[in-house]
């Protein structure tokens, strides 16, 4: 392993030892899975302070390259991202086979897929969601939420919000297990038959809240992604507040070119 790092080379100590340690990563003499060498052990191989040290291992989370246990130490990360291609995920094939977009993806992507249902049954609509529902805020609506695991790592947890009345008219969205294809599926069978879904996308710091569901190290990032499920004639029949972790997705769209 190796321990200089040059006060001469005008790039910041802790930069110099970030970027050591990630070429190590990247060669595979810290191999997948493996525990990062302790703070002490980086002290005292590369003659710096603790402050420097713990410098450096925030520039490799933010590379995506480890993660932070509190209390256990950092690890080598191994869990390739999931490829979300925007015009594959929501073909109706998928959810002919029994598959949701999160299942179908992942099993792609060579992972072994898990969901966790955290609550389904009533709650009042947040502002947001109520406007892109086209009720009041406060409305009674059906939320459904979820955790989403790959080889038992967490990726993502998402609410899928549907106005009450649907709930009621279709019964099986109320269930844990909406059955074969997922909610969508019992949507297009009731006739609801779904022409387009629109993503807003944004970026930012994980909630202690999110750090701690999906295993995160503190100030990791993650992608904030709400979707509106539309019908073919302008019904917004669900909206879908999903957090993401940054690092284990690789978002993918297709845009035609045409007037």
């Amino acid at each position: 392993m190796g321990n200089e790092v040059s006060q001469d080379s005008g790039k910041p100590r802790y930069l110099q030892i970030a970027h050591d340690l990630a070429e190590q990563i990247r060669a595979g003499i810290l191999e997948p899975g493996s525990q990062v060498p302790s703070e002490s052990e980086v002290m005292e191989r590369y003659g710096v302070s603790q402050g420097t040290v713990r410098k450096a291992m925030a520039e490799l989370r933010t590379s995506g390259l480890v993660e932070t246990h509190h209390g256990r130490g950092s690890y080598v990360k191994s869990l390739p991202p999931v490829r979300r291609k925007s015009s594959d995920r929501f073909r109706r094939s998928h959810r002919r086979d029994g598959k949701g977009a999160y299942l179908a993806e992942a099993e792609q992507a060579g992972q072994k897929p898990r969901v966790q249902v955290l609550y389904v049954g009533p709650t009042d609509a947040p502002a947001e969601i109520a406007d892109r529902l086209g009720v009041a805020a406060g409305d009674k609506v059906l939320a459904r939420r979820r955790r989403y695991f790959s080889d038992n790592t967490p990726t993502e947890e998402a609410t899928s919000y549907l106005p009450w009345p649907l709930a009621t008219a279709i019964p099986q969205l109320l269930s844990e297990n909406p059955g074969s294809g997922g909610i969508y599926a019992r949507l297009e069978e009731h006739g609801l038959t779904l022409g387009e879904y629109v993503e807003t996308v944004r970026a930012r710091l994980a909630t202690k809240q999110e750090v701690s569901a999906l295993r995160l190290s503190p100030g990791s990032p993650v992608i904030h992604l709400v979707r509106n499920a539309v019908t073919r004639d302008g019904r917004v029949v669900e909206v879908c507040d999903t957090i993401m972790a940054a690092d284990r997705f690789v978002l993918e769209y297709r845009i035609p070119s045409v007037d």
